[in-house]
């Protein structure tokens, strides 16, 4: 099967120190691949050169096999990929429809904003991701971390994301909020979206990923089936750069 994405032989420098080097990675519909390794490893400015955040100085990026190219975030969301940062961007003082279509505003015939048309719409794709929302007349700040994150993973579903940038998603979440966060990732997951997810959480990266790619030092270690390794030998892959052996 043909990925959705291809990232091949990637590098990146900044000021003659590479923070990317010569690194491969792809994703599959369906599919969450983890992005794992320390600070400085290299995993954001990998992933940003896919969000459009970065150019890599070396490589090619394919999208279901078609090579393309990304220069820019307008780029980027031309080929359906939508970026959720840790920090949300969502808008504090608005509501979640006025969040979902901030800057890409429903408007009458007439040219006026159409906040009912906005909150059906947001209701109609909230039943997809998240039935249990119900705090759509509240500004963004009144909600808790997961119903945040369902507010911004339902601005890039409803925007045609096919595949999605996640960085860090459940950062500072308890329990149940995270339990929140990788229900909708399942169900994401379900509807054929490819997952990039960017985490310092090993848990986190076995809870809710099929495979974990895992950079040091700007180059990759290596890709591994989640269901094939161990936590240790995902930690000796982070810390010391040692893939796991094989029988």
């Amino acid at each position: 099967m043909t990925p959705l994405v291809e990232m091949r032989d990637i590098s990146i420098a900044f000021g003659g120190v590479k923070a990317v080097d010569h690194v491969s990675v792809d994703l599959h519909a369906g599919e969450v691949v983890g992005l794992l390794g320390h600070n400085g490893a290299g995993k954001s400015t990998l992933i940003k050169c896919l969000s459009g955040a970065y150019r890599a100085d070396s490589g090619s990026i394919l999208i279901e096999g078609k090579e393309v190219q990304i220069e820019n975030p307008r780029d980027a969301r031309a080929h359906n990929i939508e970026t959720i940062y840790q920090t949300l961007a969502l808008a504090d003082n608005l509501d979640a429809a006025s969040n979902l279509f901030l800057g890409r505003e429903l408007t009458t015939p007439l040219g006026f904003v159409d906040d009912d048309r906005m909150e059906a719409e947001t209701r109609r794709i909230m039943a997809r991701l998240n039935p249990n929302f119900a705090k759509f007349k509240e500004p963004v700040k009144a909600l808790s971390g997961g119903q945040r994150q369902s507010v911004a993973i339902a601005r890039a579903v409803y925007f045609n994301a096919r595949i999605l940038i996640m960085d860090e998603p459940t950062a500072a979440l308890g329990p149940q909020e995270t339990k929140m966060v990788a229900e909708l990732i399942q169900e994401l997951k379900r509807q054929g979206l490819g997952i990039f997810l960017i985490s310092h959480d090993i848990h986190d990266v076995m809870a809710l990923c099929d495979r974990v790619s895992v950079m040091k030092n700007g180059r990759l270690v290596g890709t591994e089936r989640v269901a094939d390794v161990t936590d240790d030998e995902i930690l000796a892959m982070i810390i010391l750069g040692k893939n796991p052996e094989r029988a």
